[in-house]
């Protein structure tokens, strides 16, 4: 959506460009009419789309990949993040963080994808360097292509104790929900769509580092493995990274779901001290 070819019916989208949560497609151009947290501004569709990068070694992806699959061999991918089985996500390191950025890997080191924030004031980004208030706002995030193009946007909501995030696809249609049933134990979602749950994310210990991810069967489909980067780094910056192994193709809404959970795990759990901190 971020060149010239554009959606293909009059409305609102997510914003091809990654500035504002969504802006307006007439039918032949993105125009400068935008809206983020419900309020309208005016933004020209001018400028290249961000897609997060992070500076990682190919072999450092790959050691990762083969301690949390246990060097099994996960096949081969078609390229994207829906046809991956193996994803790398990893977050773009920061003493403060200010904006949620990640870099999405295959299991061979080729970037095939990011997630940025977006729609973020600059009060709100004042208040995140000031404050640990985090969780008390709400975040939006865009799962992209490399050239910039949504293909998933996910909405945690300001949350008091238990978090939501919304899914939606790259044209802004409601997939489903990743929904926190628990406070106390291992933390656990549920993974909701078209009124019925399809699936659950399930803490494998107390800290929330590893979650098994089950279809409706309660058979496991995917998993989610923290990956440690060392001592200094884990301690004086923000980063998380972990790798999502997708052991069967899907169908949807479970598919993009699965693809979400890596994403919003650790954006529901960022303010929980057992979790992906």
């Amino acid at each position: 959506m971020s060149d010239a070819r554009g959606p293909a019916a009059p409305d609102w989208y997510p914003d091809p460009f990654g500035r504002h949560e969504q802006r307006y497609y007439d039918g032949e151009r993105w125009t400068e009419h935008v809206a983020s947290h419900g309020r309208q501004s005016t933004d020209p569709p001018a400028g290249v789309a961000n897609v997060p990068t992070v500076g990682r070694s190919a072999d450092k992806i790959r050691a990762d990949v083969s301690k949390a699959v246990g060097g099994v061999a996960a096949g081969a991918g078609g390229g994207t993040i829906f046809t991956e089985p193996v994803l790398v996500v990893n977050q773009k390191a920061k003493l403060i963080e200010v904006n949620n950025e990640y870099a999405i890997f295959d299991q061979h080191g080729t970037q095939v994808g990011a997630v940025r924030q977006v729609g973020q004031n600059m009060a709100k980004k004042v208040l995140r360097v000031v404050s640990s208030l985090d969780q008390f706002m709400t975040h939006k995030l865009q799962i992209v292509d490399m050239s910039g193009t949504p293909l998933l946007a996910l909405t945690r909501p300001a949350k008091v104790f238990k978090s939501k995030i919304v899914v939606e696809d790259g044209e802004g249609r409601e997939v489903g929900a990743i929904v926190q049933e628990n406070m106390v134990g291992k933390i656990h979602f549920g993974l909701h769509a078209q009124g019925r749950k399809v699936g659950a994310i399930k803490a494998e210990n107390w800290r929330a580092w590893n979650f098994s991810i089950t279809d409706d069967t309660g058979t496991e489909v995917a998993r989610i493995t923290k990956t440690w980067e060392g001592l200094a780094k884990t301690l004086f910056t923000t980063a998380d990274n972990f790798v999502v192994h997708i052991h069967r193709p899907l169908e949807e809404p479970l598919r993009s779901l699965v693809v979400a959970s890596a994403l919003g795990v650790d954006t529901a759990l960022k303010q929980d001290s057992r979790g992906f901190n």
